[in-house]
């Protein structure tokens, strides 16, 4: 199967992603963790960390997706939005809209920036266009709802 991101003829290369030096060292952990449970999502995971440009948290851009920012996204398949906010495994709640980073979407929207669209690989096998629309400004408080 394909890696998440097409690299085919006219895809173009795949989106930067930036992520804050803060939560590497966590992301890295909760990847090697999966390899068992799923070693695709794993690797897939340390894939997009192993390319990222790697920033301190203070210097890592308002319009990045990161753990506890909302992001709001296009399915382009479909036109459907939806607004969700990556967050740890343990955080995740998926009627409040809190998806775990260690899912199929999860892994697509960490460190991309408003604009990028990418390929990505549904659970069931489906290839989907995803685009970034809006990542909210500043971090999601924990305890609140991401609306």
């Amino acid at each position: 199967m394909n890696k998440q991101v097409s690299t085919s003829r006219g895809t173009g290369r795949r989106p930067r992603v930036v992520i804050g030096a803060d939560c590497l060292e966590r992301l890295e952990a909760l990847a090697e963790g999966a390899i068992q449970r799923n070693p695709d999502l794993a690797d897939r995971l340390l894939g997009e960390l192993g390319r990222a440009r790697i920033v301190p948290a203070a210097k890592l851009p308002q319009n990045v997706v990161a753990i506890g920012r909302a992001v709001t996204y296009r399915d382009e398949s479909t036109g459907q939005e939806k607004t969700v906010t990556p967050v740890y495994p343990e955080d995740a709640d998926i009627a409040r809209g809190r998806i775990s980073i260690l899912t199929p979407i999860g892994v697509a929207l960490i460190g991309l920036a408003e604009g990028a669209s990418l390929h990505w690989d549904t659970r069931d096998g489906k290839r989907r266009v995803l685009t970034v629309l809006h990542v909210a400004s500043q971090d999601v408080p924990e305890g609140l709802e991401a609306q």
